[in-house]
């Protein structure tokens, strides 16, 4: 069973901006080339209207898939946590939903859900979310971390205590690649992973 997804990512700009999608090529050199093997080989680049290139990603050619969770709130029950999603680069620096500075460079992402423990609550719909991991400290493609073991690999993204992450919940769109405006605030890159649907907010702020 395919599962679409969409992937939440701040970056700062204004809602009266225009952006558009062009091919970024194959994976980043700075990926592991175990990471690299699975990614598709044609990226996608979000540039700004002043023809500055906002961020760039690429995407597993399939969704991983592993026993079903039983995990409350999660949309992704057969998505194995831990498991690389894709990869993101961002050629000035940038921001997560949170706010939390990213530094330029390449990311790898990764599933996880966020904890239930009050501290989340109406984050979003989900709990699914992928987390940035620097490429220089992930390179084993097949591992799939636990959340104890994921956070601090994500918080080397951020800098901070709290981990980079991107939100994810489910896309109905039907073009493919393509960049669209959606709400006030958020401009969303839709791609494929293998059959799945992809949404990314790629330029944005979240609300509350």
């Amino acid at each position: 069973m395919h599962k679409p997804l969409t992937i939440l990512l701040v970056a700062a700009a204004s809602a009266l901006a225009q952006y558009k999608i062009e091919p970024a090529g194959t994976p980043p050199g700075e990926l592991a080339p175990a990471i690299a093997a699975l990614m598709q080989k044609e990226g996608t680049r979000v540039v700004a209207a002043n023809g500055t290139a906002v961020c760039e990603l690429w995407f597993r050619t399939s969704i991983p898939s592993g026993p079903k969770s039983t995990e409350e709130g999660q949309t992704f029950a057969t998505l194995p946590h831990g498991s690389i999603i894709g990869a993101i680069r961002f050629p000035p620096k940038s921001s997560d939903r949170r706010g939390q500075t990213i530094a330029a460079g390449v990311y790898t992402l990764r599933y996880s859900l966020h904890p239930v423990n009050g501290d989340h609550l109406g984050v979003s719909p989900q709990r699914d979310f992928a987390v940035l991991v620097p490429s220089a400290e992930d390179k084993d493609a097949a591992s799939t971390p636990g959340f104890d073991e994921l956070m601090p690999m994500s918080r080397k993204a951020s800098g901070t205590p709290h981990p980079a992450v991107l939100s994810i919940s489910s896309s109905s769109s039907e073009k493919f690649p393509d960049v669209a405006k959606e709400g006030d605030h958020d401009w969303v890159l839709h791609v494929k992973i293998g059959d799945s649907t992809v949404a990314v907010t790629v330029v944005g702020r979240a609300e509350g």
